[in-house]
């Protein structure tokens, strides 16, 4: 299997899972857009993967951003009555996967916040893409929903720089470590 970036996801029958019909056809958060009538998640119009399991989770958090979702709601969500998984083990699972998807982490969430032992909570400013939405998109105080948009692809942008910064800081370390060994021991069988 490929890496995490824009690899081709199995379109996810909304019947065959029980996702349930809804209102709102896709959601925007950040690069990322979660089309629920097409089960797909898209990073900059590039399809990325997600097997179902996490796609549902993902669908369950975005549909109540803002608000904890506990953990015995997404047993039952995700899984019917008579269902004999490791739960913790799936949820926690289904987790990692769509913090990698998304590029996100348990220490510094961009988008899924983890409340310990009670459950998560989808943390990012998001923008339905309904076609007959009524409700005007949830946005907390009084910025605007482009301007948080702009705020949070910032944010991860800044983040994704960071990482690639640390990345090159620890090859840069370890070439100068091989390089100094490399000298000691010429120095040492030199003379």
């Amino acid at each position: 299997m490929g890496g995490v970036g824009a690899a081709v996801i199995p379109l996810i029958d909304r019947r065959r899972y029980d996702m349930p019909s809804l209102h709102q056809d896709s959601y925007r958060f950040g690069q990322f857009e979660l089309d629920l009538g097409a089960g797909e998640l898209r990073r900059n119009a590039a399809r990325v993967r997600l097997q179902p399991q996490p796609f549902k989770l993902l669908a369950l958090l975005v549909r109540r951003a803002g608000g904890l979702v506990g953990r015995d709601e997404i047993r039952t969500e995700l899984w019917a009555d008579g269902t004999f998984v490791d739960f913790d083990q799936s949820v926690n699972f289904a987790i990692k996967q769509i913090r990698e998807a998304l590029g996100d982490s348990a220490e510094r969430p961009l988008y899924i916040e983890t409340v310990p032992r009670r459950g998560y909570r989808f943390i990012a400013p998001i923008e339905s893409t309904a076609r007959d939405q009524t409700a005007p998109p949830r946005v907390p105080g009084s910025t605007t929903v482009r301007l948080q948009k702009a705020v949070w692809a910032n944010i991860a942008d800044l983040r994704l720089a960071e990482e690639r910064r640390r990345r090159v800081t620890y090859i840069s370390i370890a070439a100068l470590f091989v390089l100094f060994l490399t000298l000691a021991a010429y120095l040492l069988f030199k003379g």
